[in-house]
């Protein structure tokens, strides 16, 4: 039996060179799951409901249980960014020449 060589990845950059997709990917992945984090941590300090944070972004239960099981895949920023703003987060996005 071959044996394999197992490969760590400390970080999405890493993740996205291993698959042999591109450092744009690694970008996207990074700012989805620092949004979908957030949701989730705001999501459990706050009162509302499944249903109240559907209502309030716009979006579906099923979108905000999937969100909230860190599944974020198939959902766009733009829904993930209304989330956390239902959630009575703010967001500030900032910008710094790739290294």
């Amino acid at each position: 039996m071959k044996k394999s060589n197992k490969i760590v990845n400390k970080n999405a950059k890493d993740l996205a060179k291993s698959l042999g997709l591109s450092a744009l990917d690694a970008i996207e992945w990074e700012v989805r799951f620092m949004i979908t984090n957030k949701i989730i941590e705001s999501a459990n300090k706050s009162e509302l409901t499944i249903t109240d944070i559907a209502k309030l972004s716009g979006t579906s239960r099923a979108r905000i249980t999937k969100i909230l099981k860190n599944d974020n895949f198939g959902i766009s920023l733009d829904v993930l960014v209304r989330v956390l703003g239902a959630l009575g987060e703010e967001v500030k996005i900032s910008f710094k020449k790739a290294a």
